[in-house]
């Protein structure tokens, strides 16, 4: 038997949810990623509750109670029950009836092994007693979390045409949770690489959110180096390469720099990626600076003093790994002397001489040849200078 012990089992908000339920005569688990993160010691964001109670019974128990029930999927059997400012996702059993690709019809159940065999992996089908006790109705979700193995619950071509989504979340979960001892599931990429039409049925934004939270893993080279052999990435980001990701991931732990999944979109390349993942304006300008300042080949602190240490930063690193190169030493230092760097001559200084376009052009001669000695050079100095 395998039970977990957290603070979030035990936290009197929750317990209160989950006692509600069972006063009234129902059955309640806790369910999915807040039992596998605590199985696997890691810390627990989100808490899902499986019930048998139908969605009204939820909603009516959760105001008996005098807590706030939100019906965010109520169609589906979801309510919301917000308990001690905590926001407790809590669903009904449920059975897919048919599916498409993109989304299922399901019929409430009253069995954890029939809600368990409509989710997609193994590890994401265990479920808690309220006490903690594990329950594992697939019988493999504990072995393979531990060993670090991401299979899909029975026919993994069955998992897949169900919700084509699925395709990009098993390489999100390798990289989160995979063991790169036990490699990745031969029938899943089997599986996968069949089914590679379905990724053009899904919307963009739900392919942006599950590429976002792949590149934000610690280490996701190996699962997009196995999007490239599946054919995947192609489907996902024409264009794309991953031979860079590696190198940049290394060079980033040997730097301490934390990761980001812009840093590392900029690494795979790839047409049109702001269309194709839903970028916000702002990521899509992101993406577009990196991309600029990398044909550009400006100096780092040029960069760090015109668009601050974070982009200096960025443009080190992915230099050195597109190019294969070690890391400057000073590259990361020279970003942040950049982004602190203050030009400290101003119009005033050089009026009434000089006015309107000859102003202008004398100010960027200045900062220029301030940039190139590297910010040494003071306000006297310049003035004094060549003219």
């Amino acid at each position: 038997m395998t039970r977990i012990a957290a603070d979030w089992i035990a936290n009197p908000p929750t317990r209160a949810v989950m006692e509600k339920l069972a006063d009234a005569g129902h059955r309640a688990w806790f369910v999915g990623g807040c039992v596998r993160d605590t199985v696997a010691g890691r810390p627990v964001k989100d808490i899902d509750i499986a019930t048998d109670a139908p969605p009204e019974a939820v909603m009516a128990l959760a105001g008996d109670a005098g807590l706030r029930a939100i019906p965010t999927g109520i169609e589906h059997g979801t309510v919301t029950v917000v308990s001690g400012g905590i926001p407790h996702e809590v669903t009904t059993l449920r059975r897919d009836v048919e599916t498409d690709g993109r989304r299922a019809v399901v019929a409430f159940a009253t069995r954890i092994e029939d809600d368990a065999m409509r989710r997609d992996f193994t590890m994401n089908a265990l479920y808690a007693e309220a006490d903690g006790e594990v329950l594992d109705p697939v019988g493999a979700g504990l072995a393979d979390l531990r060993a670090g193995r991401v299979r899909f619950i029975g026919d993994a071509d069955l998992r897949i045409r169900e919700d084509f989504l699925r395709i990009l979340r098993f390489f999100r979960f390798h990289a989160g949770y995979g063991d790169a001892r036990a490699g990745l599931d031969a029938e899943a990429l089997a599986a996968i690489a069949a089914n590679l039409d379905g990724i053009d049925t899904l919307p963009g934004e739900r392919i942006g959110h599950e590429m976002r939270r792949l590149l934000a893993q610690p280490d996701p080279a190996p699962a997009v180096a196995a999007m490239v052999q599946t054919g995947v990435l192609a489907r996902v980001l024409p264009g794309a390469a991953s031979e860079a990701l590696g190198p940049l991931i290394a060079l980033e732990e040997a730097s301490g720099t934390e990761p980001d999944w812009l840093r590392r979109l900029t690494a795979l390349g790839g047409e049109d990626a702001p269309a194709r993942l839903r970028l916000s304006r702002s990521e899509a300008q992101g993406l577009e600076l990196r991309r600029k300042l990398l044909a550009e080949m400006a100096p780092i602190h040029e960069i760090g003093y015109r668009h601050g240490a974070d982009i200096a930063r960025d443009v080190a690193l992915l230099r050195a790994a597109m190019t294969g190169t070690p890391l400057d030493p000073a590259a990361l230092a020279d970003a942040a002397l950049g982004a602190g760097a203050r030009f400290p001559v101003s119009a005033a200084d050089l009026m009434p001489a000089l006015q309107g376009e000859e102003l202008g052009r004398k100010l960027k001669v200045l900062e220029r040849r301030w940039i190139a000695a590297r910010f040494a050079l003071g306000r006297d100095a310049l003035l004094d200078g060549p003219a």
